[in-house]
Order: C-alpha cells, then structure tokens, then sequence
C-alpha cells in the first residue's frame, strides 16, 4: 500500500479485523492478569470493557461500510434505517451492560475502564503500524 490514495473499502474492513483480533488478545491477557491481581470480578468488568468496545468497533465497520456503500451508488444504496438501528440499540444496550455490571459485579471500577481503552489501544497500534507502512 503506496498511500491513503490507494486504501480500499477491503482495506478498511482488514484493517478493522486485525484490530478485533489485537483485542481480542489484549483481553485474554488482561483478564489473566487482573483475576491473578484483583480476582475473578475485575477480570469479569475488564471483558464487559472491552466487549464493548469491541462492539463499537464492529458497529463503527458496519455503519461505514453502509455509508460507503451509499457514497458509490450515487446516494441511491439500500436504506440505512436498519444500520442506524443496529448502532442506537448498540449504545443504548452498552449503557445497560454498564450498569448493571457497576452495580452487580462488585470489580474494580478501573479494570472496567481498561477493557473500554484496549479498543482504542488496539487501533491506536494498528494506525501506527499503517503509517509506518506508508511512510517507510
């Protein structure tokens, strides 16, 4: 890949399973390491983070690859309502998993917000890695 100019829907959605994938792994080895540290409850908290944050990666790829779609049929693609949906039930749904892990799982607070960055931590990486390559 020369440059942006070159960079695919395909690349996207590659460059988006590669980050799912780097957090998929994070988690793993976070939760080892949080239930070693502060048990089983934080490691717990740790992966409702970063299923969620996981999830707003995947809806992210969704809600652009519809749009993109859209953008090359000329505005003229599938309606968008059912993506749209799918992303506001998404939020709406994080908001409760939230919740009710805070109140229930009795973790660590922290663990919690660890798992919501490893999704940032992951595309943050996988960003470095592209620009890396196209600066190189």
């Amino acid at each position: 890949m020369a440059g942006l100019e070159g960079f695919t829907d395909a690349d996207v959605r590659a460059t988006l399973v590669r980050t799912l994938r780097l957090l998929a792994v994070l988690t793993l080895v976070g939760m080892a390491l949080v239930g070693w540290k502060l048990g089983w409850r934080s490691a717990v908290l740790l992966l409702v983070g970063a299923a969620i944050s996981g999830s707003g990666l995947w809806e992210w790829m969704r809600l652009m690859s519809a749009v993109m779609a859209r953008m090359d049929a000329g505005g003229a693609g599938r309606p968008m309502g059912l993506v749209l949906t799918g992303f506001f039930v998404r939020l709406g749904l994080s908001l409760v998993v939230l919740y009710v892990s805070l109140k229930y799982l009795n973790g660590s607070v922290i663990a919690l917000a660890v798992g919501l960055g490893l999704g940032i931590a992951s595309l943050t990486f996988e960003a470095i890695k592209m620009a890396r390559a196209w600066t190189v």
